[in-house]
């Protein structure tokens, strides 16, 4: 009765902790699209400089790396920054074409630890009043009650009563 009401239990946690992912996905959206708008207009400046000067980006970067030494550290700032923002803007896209559930096969595309760190510090867990809510809830039910259950009946294996043998009849 013991390990059942264990086993109930953790089916429960994983009700709880799995049915949480839609809402951390969604903030996590969130904060991208903040960032990548941040990082856009930060392009869009950085693109109307160069173009003011009459240079393409590549040439703008590269004439920031013959200009000493702070042209050449901040040439390599903002080629990460353009990095940066491709990568995220790609990440952006396929998080807001996927729905709640492909969001769960897409969370490779929560690449950005900066972004990871700073949803996970203000996410508050709450109780999921939605379908996909619901659905994740289910299936964190089912892994925990598997995984809890199948991790009691591997540590009680070694304790198990063997089956008397019967005697041979000759």
């Amino acid at each position: 009765m013991l390990l059942r009401a264990v086993t109930f239990a953790g089916g429960l946690a994983g009700a709880v902790g799995l049915s949480q992912f839609p809402e951390f996905s969604q903030q996590y959206t969130q904060r991208l699209a903040g960032a990548v708008d941040e990082l856009s207009r930060f392009v869009a400046e950085f693109d109307a400089d160069a173009a003011g000067q009459g240079f393409t980006r590549q040439d703008a970067l590269e004439d920031l790396r013959q200009g000493g030494q702070m042209g050449a550290a901040r040439a390599q700032t903002m080629a990460r920054t353009l990095a940066r923002h491709t990568r995220l803007s790609a990440d952006l896209a396929a998080l807001r074409e996927a729905g709640p559930f492909t969001r769960a096969y897409r969370a490779r595309s929560f690449t950005d630890p900066e972004i990871v760190r700073a949803t996970w510090g203000d996410f508050r867990p709450a109780m999921p009043l939605t379908f996909e809510g619901a659905v994740f809830a289910g299936f964190g039910f089912l892994g925990g009650l598997g995984l809890l259950g199948g991790l009691i009946a591997f540590i009680r294996l070694p304790f198990r009563r063997k089956p008397a043998q019967t005697a041979e009849r000759i």
